[in-house]
């Protein structure tokens, strides 16, 4: 999953941003309204972590701003506020969720990852539970036995999973996988859906020449994959 955090406390945005990663998250920072608006208006995450009290422009109007422009992402919006008023205004906006402040990093981590709203990797362990690939927690599981996967097979296979029976191009791919900040190399891709494929199965990833890759559900994969 990818994940843009938008706050403006330096220390807030760095501590959600490294325990995000160390749970194995691609993650963006944003540090006012206007830096998180532009962000989320033109790359793609998976959610979002949305201050209310940003400055440039607030995090209500960054909201309404990117629903406005049919901006689905899951949306956990933070607010030091305690008036129930402010709370509602951003569930009106578009908010899946909300944290009042203070809180602990991990709670956040927490809805994240147990949230339907705001995580959507927790809708593929429903989707997925009869098969015989699927996650528990963070851990990709494979017939019930965990998988040792680096973050970058991973976020391949979360990515893939989510999009079962959908053609994801090698740019998609790259724009999840890694930062804005890292040299991106769509070439890596398919050393990288080499290496699932001997893990999981050479039948569950199909290669849909000239366009990406497509995963099949299980039980459902074409006799013939393209390599």
């Amino acid at each position: 999953m990818r994940i843009l955090v938008v706050e403006d406390d330096v220390n807030l945005n760095r501590q959600l941003t490294d325990t995000l990663k160390e749970a194995g998250y691609v993650v963006d920072q944003a540090f006012d309204g206007e830096e998180g608006h532009y962000l989320g208006e033109g790359e793609p995450y998976d959610a979002v972590i949305l201050d209310i009290g940003l400055p440039e422009m607030d995090g209500i109007t960054v909201l309404e701003k990117w629903r406005g422009a049919g901006k689905v992402m899951p949306v956990l919006i933070l607010t030091a506020r305690d008036r129930w008023s402010d709370k509602v205004a951003g569930i009106d906006a578009g908010a899946d969720d909300y944290v009042t402040k203070p809180f602990h990093v991990e709670e956040v981590l927490a809805r994240i990852r147990a949230d339907p709203a705001c995580c959507r990797t927790c809708k593929l362990r429903n989707r997925l539970r009869a098969g015989t690939v699927g996650y528990q927690g963070i851990q990709a599981l494979v017939n019930g036995v965990a998988l040792k996967l680096t973050s970058h097979e991973f976020r391949l296979l979360s990515y893939l999973m989510h999009h079962m029976g959908q053609v994801v191009s090698r740019t998609e791919l790259v724009e999840h996988m890694y930062d804005q900040d890292f040299d991106r190399d769509s070439n890596t891709i398919e050393v990288f859906v080499g290496r699932l494929r001997k893990k999981i199965g050479n039948e569950l990833i199909e290669t849909v020449r000239g366009l990406g890759y497509r995963m099949q559900a299980p039980g459902m994969a074409n006799k013939e994959v393209k390599s």
